[in-house]
Parts: C-alpha cells; sequence; structure tokens
C-alpha cells in the first residue's frame, strides 16, 4: 500500500507568518506519536506568494482520518497558556484561507549514502 500525502495550502499575509511559525514551533510533537504518522514539514514561501505548504505524509488515508477525527482536534487548540484576545477568546487565524490538497506516493527517493567516510 502506498503512502498519502496531504498539502495544506494556507494564505498567509505578511504580518502574520512569524505568528503562523511561532504557533507551528509551539505544536512541536504533536503529531508525531499519531498511528501511521510518517513525516512532517512546513514550507516557508520566499517569493512570489503568501502561501505556506504544511506537507505531512500518511501510511495510510485510514490513518490521517483517524488524526483529523481525534488527536488533530488537540493539536488545534490554542496551548495553554497562549495569548487570546479580551475575556479568554481565541486567538485570531494567522491564515486567512486554506485549501486541503490530497496525492498517493508513487515514486519517492533519498540522498545517496556517500562512499567516504
Amino acid at each position: 500500500m502506498a503512502s498519502v500525502v496531504k498539502i495544506n495550502v494556507l494564505t498567509v499575509p505578511a504580518e502574520q507568518r512569524e505568528v503562523l511559525e511561532k504557533r507551528f514551533a509551539a505544536r512541536a510533537g504533536s503529531v508525531e506519536n499519531s498511528d501511521g504518522f510518517e513525516w512532517f514539514e512546513l514550507l516557508r514561501p520566499l517569493e512570489g506568494t503568501d502561501q505556506y505548504l504544511v506537507y505531512t505524509r500518511w501510511r495510510s488515508e485510514a490513518d490521517f482520518e483517524a488524526w483529523m477525527a481525534g488527536s488533530m482536534r488537540g493539536a488545534h487548540r490554542p496551548a495553554e497558556g497562549a495569548q487570546g484576545g479580551q475575556g479568554g477568546e481565541q486567538p485570531k487565524p494567522a491564515a486567512t484561507g486554506s485549501t486541503l490538497w490530497s496525492f498517493e506516493v508513487v515514486q519517492s527517493a533519498g540522498a545517496r549514502q556517500s562512499d567516504a567516510g
């Protein structure tokens, strides 16, 4: 069975980039222990776009769906002590838009190991 890749495309205004990155850093480890989780990367745009890519790879679609139904909800709650608005309101989302792309891994390759040592 081939792995599946989920890429969440987040539109993030320039003034919210630091906020988004800090929120992801605060959640470090929240997905890594999920059954079927294989890989995560947060990709910052360098030029020509305001879209961040949140790349995750999963053993199967069922593993991703289980994470979405369960522990993902906890991972997307504000961290304890996170700064919210007046009266304990949740902080405003850093992204102004979000689209989820889904792919099946057909081929993959890693870096070759050097013989020098």
